[in-house]
């Protein structure tokens, strides 16, 4: 029997681990990534390149256009944070937190699970290496799921029981790179830059790039 599951797929190393972990427990995945109005919209590319490699059923990218309300360095005119220490990533919330980004992805990658009768949405989303995003805890999944469940047709009527998996949640970056590595996750394809130069190439400053990094060297392995 098949068992379909939704992916969020950003084309970073947390959301291509997470598509890797779905695969290996034998779920066909339905890789779901969003043209937001980002400034790095690179990570497009990598997302695709990442669901090609990592064999998901088929790909979708669904433009929003989040830059039209802005509030965030990822979609507005604003300097995205660099050089920052850890200690100063995790003092407040970063102008890189895009007002109810998960929410609004979350609720997306629902509609289509019930379109494909699907009761499984993963998201690699984590409450550990992260720059202070409310919408990536816990209590907000666990908040998201229940609402879910009383928010569909198939729900109501008993068909499905929607599940969100976070299996990265409670881990520190190293132990998701070395998990990926574990799974063969091609971190070559992806990309986890904030604020990319002209070429694509990462800017090595910002809190995504600097997290990467930290986490590459902690398990001794080589960021290509």
């Amino acid at each position: 029997m098949v068992i379909k599951a939704i992916c969020l797929l950003s084309g970073g190393l947390d959301s291509a681990t997470c598509l890797a972990l779905a695969r290996r427990d034998g779920y066909a995945c339905y890789a779901l990534s969003f043209d937001y109005g980002q400034r790095h919209k690179v990570e497009l590319e990598a997302a695709a390149r990442v669901a090609r490699s990592l064999g998901a059923e088929r790909h979708q990218v669904v433009e929003i256009g989040l830059d039209k309300f802005g509030g965030s360095a990822l979609t507005a005119d604003f300097a995205v944070p660099k050089a920052r220490s850890l200690e100063a990533m995790s003092e407040a919330i970063p102008l890189t937190y895009v007002p109810a980004r998960n929410t609004i992805f979350l609720s997306l990658a629902l509609a289509w699970a019930e379109v494909l009768e699907s009761s499984d949405i993963f998201i690699g989303v984590n409450a550990l290496d992260y720059s202070g995003y409310p919408d990536c805890r816990p209590e907000f999944i666990e908040a998201y799921e229940r609402m879910a469940n009383l928010a569909t047709r198939a729900g109501v009527e008993g068909r499905t029981r929607l599940r969100i998996h976070t299996p990265l949640i409670r881990l520190s970056k190293a132990e998701i790179i070395r998990l990926g590595a574990e799974l063969g996750v091609p971190f070559a394809l992806t990309h986890s830059c904030y604020d990319p130069r002209a070429d694509g190439s990462p800017c090595g400053e910002c809190d995504a790039c600097l997290l990467r990094r930290k986490g590459f060297a902690e398990v001794g392995i080589e960021d290509r």
